[in-house]
C-alpha cells in the first residue's frame, strides 16, 4: 500500500489513457448520430417531407441530445460529487453504449411509422444525458490526479477523445458509406452503431482498473461535501459559470458547423464526393490529437487566458477565408481549410478548456459547475449550429450568414475570456468558505487533511 497522494509517472499514464479511452468511445457514439443526421436520417425516418425539410427535422433530432446535456450534468453532477467521479463515469459509459446500440436496431418510418422518429428522439435524449455526465467526469478524473503544474496537459487528455472518437466514427461510417447506395440506406449505416458495443466493453474495463480521484477522497475524508451541489453552484459561482458559457461560444459551433453542416453543404449543394469531405475532416481529426496535448501544455506556460483567447481569435479572423476554401471545391484546399478549423482553431480553444472550467470550481461542487458549464453552452449553441446553419443557407442561399455568425461568436467567446481570472496556479483543494451550506467541520479542509493525506491508500 502506498501512502501517499502524489501518483507516479506510471500511474498518472494510467488515468490518461483511461479519461482519453472512455471519453473518445463516448464521442465516437454522439458523433456517428451526426453523421448519420446529415446523410441518412432524413430518408429513414422522415421521407414524407421535402429531402430539405427532412434533413432540418434529421438536424432537430441532433439538437434534442443537447437539450438533455445539462439535465445528464446535474443528474450526474449530483452523483459525481457526492458518491465520486469514478463510479459515476462507468454508468455515463453504459448509459451511452446501451443508448447507441440500440439506434442501430431502430425500424423505419416505412416499418413502424410514426414511432421510428419518436424512438430516434428518445435514444438521442438518453445520448445526451450520458455525455451530459462524461465530460466533467472524464476531465476531473484526469486533472485531480495530476501536478499542479500539469493540469492542462493532463486535462487535455480528455479533450482528445473528442477528435479519438470523431475519426473512429468518421472512418468506420465513411467505410459503409461506400456501399452501393440502397445497401448502405438498408444495413449499411447501422453497422457502426452495433459495433460501439464492443468499444463500450473495452471502456468499462479500463476505467474499472482507475481509483477515485486525490482531491474527492481528501474532501470525503474531511466531511466536506455540498447537500446540493447544484443549488450551491449556483449561489456562489454565477460569474464563473457565465464565463465558461461564453468562453465555449465559438469552440462549440465551430466543430459542429465543420463536421456536421458543412459535410451537408458540401455534398448536398457543392455535390462534392462525401467520401473525400469525410476523409478531409479524418485528417483533420488526425492532426488535432496532437495539437491538442500542445495547446494544453503552452496553457501550463503561459496561462490558460492566452491560449484559450487565441483560439477564439482564430475563429474570427478565418472563418471567411474557411468558407472560400470550401466554394472553390478544390478537394486538396478544403482539406486544408478542414485541417486548420479544426486542429489550430478548435485545437486551441479545446486544449485548455478543460483546465479553465474545472479550475473555477470547489471540490464539493466541481463536477455540477463544470457540467452544467460545459453542456448549458451545448443547449445555447452546439446543438442549433447546425440547423441553424442551414435555416441561414436557406434564408440567403449563401455561405455569408454562416461566416459572419461564426465570426461573432469569436468575440463572445474572446471577451468571455479576456474578462476572467487567470487559474493555472490554482489550489484544486482550497475549500468553501465557512459561510457556505455545505457539511464541512470547523476545521479547513486543508487543516484536516495535512495528516490524512499521507494515510489514504492507493492500493
Amino acid at each position: 500500500m502506498k501512502t501517499t497522494m502524489a501518483l507516479s509517472k506510471k500511474e498518472m499514464r494510467q488515468v490518461a489513457v483511461a479519461s482519453l479511452i472512455g471519453s473518445a468511445i463516448e464521442w465516437y457514439d454522439w458523433f456517428l448520430y451526426g453523421t448519420a443526421a446529415a446523410l441518412v436520417f432524413n430518408t429513414l425516418f422522415f421521407p414524407a417531407y421535402d429531402p430539405l425539410v427532412g434533413t432540418l427535422l434529421a438536424f432537430a433530432t441532433f439538437g434534442a441530445g443537447f437539450l438533455a446535456r445539462p439535465l445528464g450534468g446535474i443528474i450526474f453532477g449530483y452523483y459525481g460529487d457526492r458518491l465520486g467521479r469514478k463510479t459515476t463515469l462507468i454508468v455515463c459509459l453504459l448509459l451511452m453504449g446501451i443508448g447507441t446500440f440500440t439506434i442501430g436496431l431502430l425500424p423505419s418510418y416505412e416499418q413502424i411509422g410514426v414511432w421510428a422518429p419518436i424512438l430516434l428522439v428518445t435514444l438521442r435524449v438518453i445520448q445526451g444525458i450520458a455525455v451530459g455526465g462524461e465530460w466533467g467526469g472524464a476531465v476531473l478524473l484526469a486533472i485531480e490526479h495530476s501536478p499542479e503544474d500539469k493540469r492542462g496537459f493532463y486535462g487535455s487528455w480528455p479533450q482528445m477523445g473528442v477528435p479519438v472518437g470523431l475519426l473512429l466514427s468518421t472512418v468506420v461510417f465513411s467505410a459503409f458509406t461506400a456501399l452501393p447506395q440502397d445497401q448502405f440506406i438498408s444495413w449499411g449505416w447501422r453497422i457502426p452503431f452495433l459495433l460501439s458495443i464492443l468499444l463500450i466493453a473495452t471502456g468499462l474495463f479500463i476505467r474499472l482498473k482507475v481509483m477515485e480521484t486525490p482531491a474527492f477522497i481528501q474532501a470525503k475524508e474531511a466531511g466536506h461535501h455540498a447537500k446540493n451541489p447544484l443549488k450551491e453552484v449556483l449561489r456562489t459561482s454565477k460569474k464563473d459559470i457565465l464565463i465558461a458559457l461564453g468562453s465555449r461560444f465559438a469552440n462549440d459551433a465551430s466543430y459542429y458547423i465543420s463536421n456536421v453542416f458543412v459535410l451537408l453543404y458540401a455534398t448536398k449543394y457543392l455535390s462534392l464526393d462525401k467520401t473525400l469531405f469525410l476523409t478531409g475532416v479524418s485528417v483533420g481529426a488526425v492532426v488535432e490529437i496532437f495539437t491538442i496535448p500542445l495547446f494544453g501544455t503552452l496553457s501550463d506556460k503561459l496561462g490558460r487566458r492566452p491560449v484559450f483567447m487565441a483560439g477564439s481569435l482564430f475563429f474570427i479572423l478565418f472563418s471567411f477565408p474557411f468558407f472560400w476554401l470550401v466554394e472553390t471545391q478544390n478537394m486538396a484546399l478544403i482539406w486544408i481549410g478542414l485541417v486548420l478549423w479544426i486542429a489550430v482553431g478548435h485545437g486551441a480553444t479545446f486544449a485548455p478548456m478543460s483546465a479553465f472550467i474545472a479550475e473555477r470550481f470547489d471540490t464539493s461542487t466541481r463536477y455540477t459547475g463544470a457540467s452544467i458549464s460545459y453542456q448549458v453552452s451545448g443547449i445555447l449553441i452546439g446543438g442549433p449550429a447546425p440547423f441553424l446553419a442551414t435555416a441561414l443557407l436557406t434564408w440567403s442561399g449563401h455561405y455569408w450568414p454562416i461566416a459572419l455568425f461564426m465570426m461573432i461568436l469569436g468575440v463572445i467567446s474572446f471577451i468571455s475570456i479576456y474578462v476572467a481570472s487567470e487559474t493555472y496556479r490554482k489550489d484544486l483543494n482550497i475549500t468553501m468558505r465557512p459561510d457556505q451550506s455545505a457539511h464541512t467541520p470547523d476545521q479547513t479542509l486543508g487543516a484536516q487533511t495535512n495528516t490524512k493525506t499521507k494515510g489514504v491508500s492507493r492500493s
